[in-house]
């Protein structure tokens, strides 16, 4: 494969995100949604395919020669690779459903294992968060152009204070498993989000620490973690505090724990 040409990446990164978003707050502002499951008996709706379908032919044209896995494509789920993009077209189908704002369009780059560049990208909170060509996470002010980047601003993860922590933990699958883990914490303060905006808030050092005991794919995770990593910021196996790779078998990961390094982590029982 030829070496990636990163500056060419960002950009085509961050106008498919926003030409996705687009076509997604169309069908959100629409009306009634028209939702289906999937083999797997999770949702998909028509933003969920059509973004899919915008993204993927823009990526296959810019970047011909790298492998792409994508949710909504499940032919692209039993590729062995370890340098990939990898796409979920819309993060947070049950926030979408829900009307609930906090869904994110996610493109991310993996290389040897290790997510290097993303765009998170939620179109209905108006936030766009991606790796910038020397990797290094900025958010951008909208309103945004397709053609011209706006106002960016450096993100930065905090320097936390293990007496006083901000969890952040996710909306729709919260349980008791992770109220204990966080338990183990002294917390400030707990805070809620949909989809990937969970990397952001850890990234843009609006909180410390985001721990998730529940199933994941790499494309709910690869752009978050992107993000995460260009602001200082690590994502680990939630078992065994090593780095949380990426091209595992179908895509799976385990519990992870994405964090401000300044975490003094605990480990599970």
């Amino acid at each position: 494969m030829a070496p990636v040409d990163y500056n060419n990446l960002a950009t085509v990164f961050r106008t498919l995100a926003l030409e996705a978003g687009a076509l997604i707050m169309e069908i959100y502002e629409a009306g009634e949604i028209d939702v289906r499951s999937k083999d797997d008996s999770s949702p998909v709706t028509a933003a969920d395919e059509a973004a899919d379908k915008h993204i993927s032919a823009g990526l296959r044209k810019a970047f011909p020669d790298v492998a792409l896995v994508t949710e909504e494509q499940s032919d692209s789920h039993t590729q062995d690779v370890s340098t990939f993009l990898i796409v979920d077209p819309l993060d947070g189908t049950k926030e979408f459903i829900k009307r609930r704002g906090e869904f994110t369009v996610n493109i991310a780059l993996v290389e040897n294992g290790v997510p290097t560049r993303g765009v998170v990208y939620a179109p209905a909170k108006n936030r766009m968060f991606y790796t910038d060509a020397a990797g290094n996470s900025v958010e951008e002010d909208g309103p945004f152009d397709t053609q011209t980047v706006g106002q960016t601003r450096a993100m930065k993860v905090t320097q936390p204070d293990n007496d006083s922590l901000v969890v952040v933990a996710s909306k729709s699958h919260r349980d008791q498993a992770t109220d204990d883990y966080i338990g183990k914490y002294a917390v400030k303060d707990m805070t809620s989000a949909g989809s990937s905006l969970k990397f952001c808030l850890v990234a843009a050092g609006e909180a410390d620490i985001y721990p998730r005991l529940g199933r994941t794919m790499e494309w709910d995770t690869a752009a978050g973690h992107a993000v995460l990593a260009g602001a200082g910021g690590q994502v680990v196996r939630f078992d065994t505090h090593e780095p949380l790779t990426y091209g595992k078998p179908i895509f799976e990961n385990p519990f992870f724990i994405a964090y401000a390094p300044g975490v003094d982590l605990k480990h599970p029982e």
